[in-house]
């Protein structure tokens, strides 16, 4: 008993001396940079740091990493949530199989494994087959495949790789029969997959950049190649362009007879332009099918000369129309399933009939239907949760679809396609007991009466008392819904009684069109207000306090965490921006970061402008207290450049009077977070929930 009290007391001891401990800082010079907007003038000391090639960029970054590693080294239980991250999640995961004629394949996990191996399976009796293992291109997991595929005749794979989690991707051939790679090799595809016609395929890419830039120059002129195999890069054709128009992508897709070639056209992140074009007459030119980029419309499939969209024209929460090359304009397409009260997803083609994915009260709900627009049935799904859309092919008589929730472990289902039955495919063996935990969909009221959905996750024997740990996540832009799928990194959060709160603030797609334009633009200002709202409700029902709230966002989340935080630096005990937007007065000066003006605005413009400074994160740092905070970027991040985070972080260790910590973590080799190996998701969250832990002031459960 004496033994126990004494090593209590020097535990507790040894907290309380590490808490007071104070960080000693690396030293960020500042430089005399100044811009003028519009009269307004705007001191930008740190921009040095927005060349992350140079020798001080890359010194500072080793201090700020060094600074980081000596403080969460010292935290007691690190090494014991790395463990329970591991061990929890080594369990075996497939994905969703793709049918041919002459053989099926799919991906699998052994538990252990960085990336999922594609293995090959020539009959149903036959012994599978490795067809393509990333985990053999690099020793650490840093280069991973993003997307496949197979050509029409079935005989070769493309696939294109990234390094780093940079959107820079390769792509390479493999002959499917001998699993020898090709001569062909494709480089400088961004924002791209692969399109098969004959013996050749359509990609998107860039001409090459300067090199040293490769990783922060502004991407332009995107453009449309058409590679037949065996050929150098160097001969592919340009089949779609605009010379006039630098900051235009394009997206080609062929139809799955290959009759037609499908191009989307965008200027932004929302709206697009489509042409088509007739591949049965090669010297027929595109019909463009809509004249500006005020709507999104995306191609599903054809019915011989039949093209079926699914498009938001008219039709906030979106409709399923069909048109012909003969009625391009919107006035004359046909409707075949009309807008409902709740939002389309997404649609596919299986067999002979329609799926249509819904999104309803942010519940899935699918609906099937005939080519003939009739509703057949709705899709028996087994419970409340999210499902993944249906993926089939017209020739084979079996689809299948992901179902997931909160506490759920994503489960594959089968559909059979004659019947339209369900059964279950695939669940995996996950250690995590699903029947101990409860989600509960609330509502509640943001500042302007406005009803935000919010999910609540944690153990069912939880006391609401304002003492429980909470991490409250949100989004809120590009469109994008946030969904309640499974993640093994929240599952470990609240197996250590942490509760697991997701707001489904406006900026998304939740709710439509009307939803995703109340969070843009001129209105971003109700995102911010829908989360600090979320925030408040947590604490009001007694599920958390603010010494017990962490906050966390990435992406267009970390300028939520960003712009939260300085609007209301109390509002939480822990912070974590991760590969945050946080300058919004030259986001657009970086790689893709052009796009994004369509959502947010440009500081090039003197009524956006004087929005954008008004929440601009990196802006509005002043001298005060600040929740304890983590930043959390990639240098490979060529999507959201890590200097929108170098910046803050080192304006916000300048500005931070309180004695909460402000700490950087840079994941070197690591990008904005696509195609990251498990090994560097387990450090990194390791790390987030080590930071987050201590602050606090909660243990893992059975830690000793």
């Amino acid at each position: 008993m004496k033994q126990l009290f004494i090593l209590l007391i020097t535990e507790f001891c040894l907290l309380n001396v590490f808490a007071q401990q104070k960080i000693t800082y690396p030293e960020t010079k500042t430089d005399e940079v100044e811009e003028d907007y519009f009269g307004t003038l705007v001191k930008d000391p740190y921009r040095w740091l927005e060349d992350d090639n140079s020798e001080e960029t890359m010194s500072w970054v080793k201090l700020q990493n060094k600074t980081t590693e000596i403080y969460l080294s010292e935290i007691p239980y690190r090494k014991y949530i790395h463990k329970q991250l591991t061990n929890l999640w080594d369990y075996e995961a497939k994905g969703i199989p793709s049918h041919y004629n002459n053989f099926t394949i799919f991906t699998k996990n052994d538990g252990k494994q960085n990336h999922s191996v594609y293995y090959i399976l020539k009959t149903e009796s036959d012994v599978e087959e490795v067809l393509l293992d990333p985990n053999t291109l690099s020793e650490d997991g840093s280069v991973a495949v993003k997307f496949t595929s197979v050509s029409k005749d079935e005989k070769y794979l493309a696939y294109g790789i990234s390094e780093s989690g940079s959107d820079w991707t390769a792509i390479k051939v493999m002959e499917i029969a001998t699993k020898k790679l090709l001569s062909d090799h494709i480089q400088w595809v961004k924002f791209s997959g692969v399109s098969w016609h004959k013996n050749g395929f359509y990609y998107s890419g860039y001409a090459p950049p300067k090199s040293g830039e490769e990783l922060a120059a502004k991407n332009e002129f995107h453009k449309v190649y058409y590679h037949k195999l065996g050929t150098e890069q160097k001969k592919d054709k340009i089949i779609f362009e605009s010379k006039e128009n630098p900051t235009r992508n394009f997206g080609a897709r062929v139809s799955e007879d290959e009759k037609f070639l499908i191009v989307s056209a965008s200027e932004g992140t929302s709206g697009n332009i489509i042409y088509v074009k007739n591949l049965d007459e090669p010297t027929s030119n595109f019909i463009q099918f809509i004249e500006n980029f005020d709507n999104e419309t995306s191609f599903i499939g054809n019915e011989e000369d039949k093209l079926f969209f699914i498009t938001n024209y008219n039709a906030p929460n979106k409709k399923i129309v069909f048109a012909t090359i003969e009625q391009s304009s919107p006035e004359q397409w046909e409707e075949l399933i009309p807008e409902k009260e709740y939002v389309i997803e997404n649609v596919s083609i299986a067999g002979d009939k329609l799926f249509v994915n819904y999104l309803k009260d942010v519940q899935s709900k699918v609906e099937v239907f005939s080519f003939e627009g009739e509703l057949l049935k709705e899709l028996k799904l087994p419970g409340i949760g999210i499902t993944g859309k249906v993926s089939g092919k017209r020739t084979q008589p079996t689809a299948y679809f992901t179902f997931s929730s909160y506490i759920s472990p994503t489960k594959i289902y089968k559909v059979n396609l004659d019947e339209v039955q369900t059964d279950l495919y695939f669940e995996p063996k996950v250690d995590f007991k699903t029947e101990e935990y409860v989600t509960k969909q609330v509502f509640y009221e943001s500042k302007d009466g406005t009803k935000i959905p919010m999910f609540i996750s944690h153990k069912k024997n939880i006391e609401l008392n304002g003492k429980n740990p909470c991490m409250l996540y949100a989004y809120g832009g590009f469109n994008i819904s946030v969904k309640p799928t499974f993640d093994v990194s929240k599952a470990v959060f609240m197996q250590n009684g942490g509760i697991y709160a997701v707001a489904n603030i406006r900026g998304g797609s939740e709710y439509g069109e009307e939803w995703h334009k109340a969070g843009m633009l001129e209105n971003k200002q109700n995102v911010f207000d829908d989360f600090i709202t979320a925030a408040n409700f947590l604490k009001d029902n007694k599920y958390t306090s603010t010494e017990k709230l962490a906050i966390h966002g990435r992406s267009n989340g970390g300028l939520l965490i960003g712009a939260v935080m300085t609007q209301q630096p109390d509002i939480a005990k822990v912070a974590i921006p991760m590969v945050g937007v946080l300058d919004m007065l030259r986001y657009h000066e970086f790689t893709i970061g052009w796009a994004w003006a369509v959502e947010y605005g440009s500081s090039k413009n003197e009524e956006q402008f004087n929005y954008l400074y008004q929440y601009s994160p990196l802006h509005n740092l002043k001298k005060g207290e600040y929740p304890a905070t983590m930043i959390i970027t990639g240098d490979h991040d060529d999507r959201v450049v890590p200097a929108h985070s170098f910046k803050f972080g080192a304006t916000l260790q300048q500005v931070n009077a309180g004695k909460n910590p402000t700490l950087i973590r840079i994941d070197t080799q690591g990008g904005h977070g696509a195609g990251k190996s498990k090994a560097k998701l387990i450090q990194e969250w390791t790390d987030i929930w080590t930071f987050t832990f201590y602050n606090l002031d909660m243990k893992p459960v059975n830690f000793k």
